[in-house]
Formats: structure tokens, C-alpha cells, sequence
């Protein structure tokens, strides 16, 4: 199934891209690679099957929580973001927050222009590069938006054919690595940037370019040659950037002067010291120099470089020159911006609806921003993808286009078609509201058991020695408990119990620490003080023992012991989970004994081993942990393949939820007892031979 799965749903450079042999996910919603992210159920060991990569190992999930259930976790919540309208009602039902819409600090002057439709995705994309070429050809910047890496690589080949001058930005590294330098240039006259949709978020796409970030380009391409002889590498360095079509900077003559300067101080100072720098550490050099120009005025580095002027100080000397050319590149990118403006401001295509308004309005935002003018455009065809899954009425939509046109190059713009698509959009976003609503219901169950594993490690963690002798204790008795309960049925005499298969089990976990007086103890002996106890109309609960057996060791002595040994005797008799009948008291007793006898001989061998408190305590709180935090890793595991697996029982007229209400308590209450279990087996084999276990390992 997972094969099937990687090659006909998992597209190269559409959900992934390959990259140094390793298969990287990409996020769909903000087209980034994600380094450290894997597919779970095998799906990424199948991917990196189908490429032919070497398969790693699958990732453990060791803890897991929904956004929904961590911001809960916070008494106060707020956030802000220029696109929660659209999902206001969301905010409201999920997390009980109204949005609030602030008014924008200049007019918001944008033309959106209306979507244009095509019967075919060739159609479109060749409509997509007409627009461009027009845009271009009147100096506009554009900004073109991309679903994929596939998309984006396409629509450049397209601008190749007729010579269009360009940038592409997407989660290739040649490509991501120049980021910042893309986005710095993409305002600029006659600048052509295609990208996923992970351009410029948050961040303002400046008309005429971004001042600091040319100058900083001036600064690398004046000098990088002067401070290292290694190239580029594309892979991490990125490619260089295309600068066809663009004004070249202007730099003045003082700042050629500083320059010139620069170059030949760098290329003594990298000769003289005899340093071969690598081209990322000439980076930084200069990157650092810079960022020394932003927090040091004018008048502090004059002063450093009069002060150095024997020492050659490369530092201070790039940061002079970088604000001298700052200076011109602020008066290009003014100038040009306000020719920018005149033709109209930058203009972003969109070459899909996404399956949420908020990411087509992220894209629309990239225009106008802070009162600039600006204009967006839509374009898609009915053989989009979206269109596809989720069953978009596309032979209605033919028929209307054929009607108008046969030509599939043409565009169809009106109110019919605009409204059938942004019902399909909201239809969309209904659905995956559902699918997050769903999340949230089936992560109210793991929630609860998420809260009580954590108090629960985190009272290990945090507790005293006197708390963590208590879990111990608590443990031993629930283990001891467990096997009564397998093994005793209070409504029948004690006669029809299975104590051999209870003595069994019993010296199967603490055999190795009992003393020998226990040893002596048979079905018969047992048999007979349990009818003994029958007749019994009191016991001394801190000193006790059944009728004929060995008295457990003396280990609950002073107040703290017997304090101990009562609570547990008080928690046996209020049991709710224990059967009721007839011979409970008698059920109840053994329960205590057995406790008392585990307990008792354990503290017995721990005393003698001969270790201080401290290392005894520390051994007990690292078994703990382990065994908790090595089930809960088993659970999670568990509980997301449950969630998988109880929509099938829909079909049966079950409700999937209820269904994993269910198991989920039933698989929790299992690993606990497992917890349990294993932690007293862990402590018991390692005190039983301490000498043997110089590291403790949980298996």
C-alpha cells in the first residue's frame, strides 16, 4: 500500500524534492523545505525507495500535541496576522477569539482585477507568459505565484523561449540559498521573479528595491573575488542572480574611490597573512562588517580606522564603504521607485486558487503594500488540481467556456464562473475545517492521557525521595494486585482460586529477592490460612501476616512506614475496580500480604546492597522514567494507527469517535499496567544482582 502511495500521490519536486540523497518534504502551504521533517507509517522509507535513495530509519515520535491543544495550554492567547478574517468563525468556535480588523495605516489602493478562467492548464500558462511579457514590456515589476516546484521550473522554461529576463525562487537550494537577494530586487523596474508561495511573507516587496540589500550585493560583488579565490558553491551559495533588464547601480565616485580602496587592503590583508578564506567565511566577513555599520555611527568607525590606520583593519574599512554606497543605492532605488509608481506599482499573477482564501490573499498582499499602488490577476484552468479533487462541476464549466469560445487560449471572465469557483474554494476550506475539527475531537481523548503521563513524570521527576519510594510502592502493590485479580474470583470459596498459577506468577517477578522462609510456601499452606482468615475478626494491618505464613521482613518500621503500609490498605478496601463477593475480605487480605511481602523484601536487599540513599534514589527515578517515557512512545505509535483504522468501522454503522474513545481507554490502561509492570521487573532484576548491572538498560 505505502509503494502504491509514494508513486502515484508523492510527486518529485511537487510534496518533496531530492536533495544530498535525502528525500525533503516540502510545506505545501508555504512551499519551504522542511530538513527535519519525515513522513511516519513508512510512507518517506517508500519515497526514498522509489528514488533510489538510501533508506533510513523511521522517526520516533516521542511526544505529539495539536496546535489546537497547546494553545489551550495558555490562560491568555491574542495573535496577528493580515489574513484571519476569512476564518473568523473558526477562531471563534475553536478558541473562543474574535478577530478584531485593524485599519490599515495608508489607503489600500490595489486593483484586483477579476479571475480569468481557461477550459485547459496549456491555455492558461500560455496566458500567464503573454501578461508578463506585456507587464514587462512597460517596465512593471511582476510578482508570479506557483502551486509547486514543477510549476514554477515550467512557467521559466516558457520565459526562456521568448528571451523574458527572470528570477525563480523556490525550495530548490540553488534558488531558496538567494532568497533575500530575489526579494530585494523583485520591486525593481523590469523585474520578473516566479515563486512558490513562499516569497516575501511578512515581508514588504519594495518598489525600486531594498536600499540595504544592493548595497550589500555592490559590496560582495566588489569584493568577494579580492577575499577568496574558491567559487561559489550553487548548492549552498545559490545561483547568481539575474540581472538582465535591470538598471545598473549607480555607485559615485567617492564610493568607487572607498572601493577600490577596500578591494586592495582585502587582497593584502588575505595575502600578507597568508589566509585561504573559503567563499562562505568572505561572506560573513563582509555580512559582519555591515552589521557593524548598522550599530556603530559614521563618527565611530572614523575614529576606528584612524585609530588602526598601521593595522589594516578590514572590518571597519568595508563598513565605511558599505555606507557610502548605501547612500547611492538609497537615491537609485528613490528614484526608481517613483518611476515604478508611475507605471502602476508591482503586479502579482496568481496561477491558482489555493484550497484556502487566506493563502490566495497572502499572495494578493505581496501588492500595494504601505499605500503603494499595485495590481493582481488570477488565472486557472479547470484541469488545476484542486479542480480535480474536489470534484468541481468542470463539464458544466466547459460547456459555459465552449459556448463563449472554441478557442482554449481565450479567458472567460463573469459572475457565473467567478462565484462556481470561489464556491469550490469555500467548499474546500469547509472541508478541511472539518478535518481539523475532527483532529481536535480525537485529540480531546489523548489530551486527557497526555496530562496524566506528564503530572506523572513530572512528579518523578520533581518529587522528593520519600515520593518516589511511594510511586515504587504503589507500582508493586498494583503489580501484585493485577495477579490476584487473574487469579481470585471473591464470589467462590477460595478453594476454586488458582493459587498455584498465583504463587507461579507471583515468584515468576520477585523470586529472586524473596527470602527463603517464603519459599515454604505451598497451595496447601495458602489454601489453609486463607480459610483461617475467614474466621478472623481483626487484623493489625502495620505488623501483619496471613495465619501460618512467614511474616513479610521487617521493613515498615516508625512512622513513615506504617503510615505507608495503612494508605495502602485503606486504597485496597475502597477499591471500586475490585469484584465484590462474598470472600472480598478475604481477597483483600491476600492482597495485602503479597503487597507487603514484595515491598518488605525489597527494601530488605536495597538496604543491603550497601549503596548510600542518593544513588539508590537515582537509580529508582531514571527506571522510572525510562519505562514511562518507553511505553508512552509505544502508545503514541498505538494510538495514531487506531485513529487510521476506526474510520473503517463507519461502514458497520459505528461511530469512528466513540470507537476511539473506546480502544484509546483501553490501550491506556494496558500501557500503564505495562508501565508498571516493567518498572518493578527492571528494580528487582537489577537489586537482585547489582554488581552485574554497572548501566541499567529498559527492555
Amino acid at each position: 500500500m505505502n509503494a502504491l502511495k509514494a508513486k502515484e500521490f508523492y510527486r518529485r519536486d511537487v510534496q518533496y524534492i531530492v536533495r544530498n540523497g535525502k528525500a525533503l518534504i516540502i510545506n505545501e502551504l508555504t512551499g519551504r523545505v522542511e530538513e527535519k521533517r519525515r513522513w511516519s507509517e513508512g510512507i518517506h522509507q517508500a519515497v526514498e525507495a522509489k528514488e533510489g535513495l538510501k533508506i533510513q530509519a523511521d522517526s520516533v515520535v516521542v511526544a505529539q500535541i495539536t496546535y489546537q491543544s497547546l494553545f489551550k495550554l495558555y490562560p491568555k492567547l491574542s495573535g496577528m496576522t493580515g489574513t484571519a478574517k476569512t476564518e473568523e468563525k473558526e477562531f471563534l468556535k475553536m478558541f473562543e477569539m474574535p478577530v478584531i480588523e485593524v485599519p490599515t495605516n495608508l489607503p489600500n489602493i490595489r486593483v484586483d482585477l477579476p479571475i480569468q478562467a481557461f477550459a485547459t492548464a496549456r491555455g492558461k500558462w500560455e496566458n500567464v507568459r503573454e501578461e508578463i511579457v506585456y507587464m514587462f514590456e512597460q517596465g512593471r515589476p511582476v510578482l508570479v505565484g506557483t502551486t509547486s516546484v514543477e510549476n514554477s521550473e515550467y512557467l521559466s522554461d516558457l520565459l526562456k523561449e521568448r528571451n523574458i529576463p527572470h528570477n525563480v525562487l523556490n525550495a530548490r537550494p540553488k534558488y531558496a540559498a538567494r532568497e533575500a537577494e530575489i526579494i530585494a530586487q523583485a520591486g525593481r523596474k523590469f523585474a520578473i521573479t516566479i515563486s512558490t508561495n513562499m516569497a516575501g511573507r511578512g515581508t514588504d516587496i519594495i518598489l525600486g528595491g531594498n536600499p540595504k540589500m544592493l548595497a550589500k550585493e555592490v559590496m560582495e560583488d566588489s569584493l568577494l573575488s579580492f577575499l577568496t579565490q574558491e567559487a561559489p558553491n550553487v548548492e549552498i551559495d545559490g545561483e547568481p542572480i539575474s540581472q538582465k533588464g535591470l538598471a545598473k547601480i549607480k555607485v559615485g565616485p567617492s564610493s568607487m574611490a572607498l572601493l577600490a580602496k577596500t578591494a586592495l587592503m582585502a587582497k593584502y590583508v588575505r595575502k600578507s597573512e597568508g589566509n585561504k578564506w573559503s567563499y562562505q567565511h568572505a561572506k560573513s566577513m563582509i555580512s559582519e562588517s555591515i552589521q557593524m555599520s548598522q550599530s556603530t555611527s559614521m563618527e565611530e568607525i572614523e575614529k576606528l580606522l584612524a585609530e588602526e590606520s598601521e593595522m589594516y583593519p578590514l572590518g571597519p574599512t568595508i563598513a565605511y564603504a558599505y555606507l557610502s554606497v548605501l547612500k547611492d543605492c538609497e537615491s537609485h532605488c528613490f528614484s526608481e521607485g517613483a518611476e515604478v509608481k508611475r507605471l502602476g506599482g508591482l503586479h502579482v499573477i496568481g496561477t491558482s486558487l489555493y484550497e484556502s482564501r487566506r493563502i490566495d490573499n497572502q499572495l494578493r498582499g505581496r501588492a500595494g503594500r504601505q499605500g503603494d499602488p499595485g495590481s493582481t490577476r488570477f488565472m486557472v484552468s479547470l484541469q488545476d488540481e484542486m479542480f480535480q479533487k474536489f470534484n468541481f462541476d468542470t463539464e458544466w464549466a466547459v460547456k459555459l467556456i465552449s459556448k463563449i469560445t472554441n478557442n482554449e487560449d481565450i479567458p472567460i471572465e463573469g459572475d457565473a464562473i467567478v462565484k462556481q469557483l470561489l464556491g469550490l474554494q469555500i467548499n474546500a476550506e469547509k472541508y478541511f475545517f472539518g478535518i481539523r475539527k475532527s483532529l481536535v475531537e480525537f485529540d480531546e481523548v489523548l489530551e486527557v492521557q497526555r496530562k496524566h503521563i506528564y503530572d506523572l513524570r513530572q512528579s518523578i521527576l520533581t518529587g522528593d525521595s520519600e515520593s518516589c519510594s511511594q510511586h515504587i510502592f504503589q507500582y508493586m502493590q498494583a503489580v501484585v494486585d493485577e495477579i490476584v485479580f487473574g487469579n481470585v474470583n471473591p464470589v467462590t470459596h477460595p478453594s476454586t482460586w488458582s493459587l498455584a498459577k498465583l504463587l507461579h506468577e507471583f515468584n515468576g517477578i520477585a523470586g529472586k529477592i524473596l527470602s527463603g522462609s517464603f519459599s515454604g510456601v505451598t497451595v496447601e499452606s495458602l489454601l489453609g490460612s486463607l480459610e483461617n482468615t475467614l474466621k478472623i475478626n481483626s487484623v493489625e494491618i502495620d505488623n501483619f501476616s496471613l495465619p501460618s505464613l512467614p511474616t513479610p521482613p521487617n521493613a515498615f518500621r516508625g512512622i513513615h512506614g506504617k503510615s505507608s503500609s495503612l494508605k495502602r490498605w485503606l486504597i485496597i478496601c475502597t477499591d471500586d475496580s475490585a469484584k465484590k463477593g462474598r470472600y472480598e475480605g478475604a481477597s483483600n487480605l491476600l492482597r495485602k500480604y503479597l503487597g507487603d511481602v514484595l515491598i518488605a523484601s525489597y527494601l530488605d536487599v536495597i538496604q543491603e546492597s550497601g549503596y548510600d540513599d542518593a544513588y539508590i534514589k537515582e537509580i529508582e527515578r531514571a527506571v522510572l522514567v525510562e519505562t514511562l517515557d518507553h511505553f508512552w512512545r509505544d502508545h503514541l505509535i498505538n494510538m495514531n494507527r487506531l485513529s487510521s483504522a476506526v474510520n473503517v468501522r463507519s461502514f458497520g454503522y459505528r461511530n469512528p469517535l466513540e470507537e476511539y474513545k473506546i480502544d484509546g481507554c483501553r490501550f491506556f490502561i494496558s500501557m500503564l499496567s505495562a508501565t508498571r509492570r516493567l518498572t518493578v521487573e527492571s528494580l528487582l532484576r537489577h537489586w537482585s544482582s547489582p554488581m552485574e548491572s554497572e548501566e541499567l538498560f529498559v527492555t
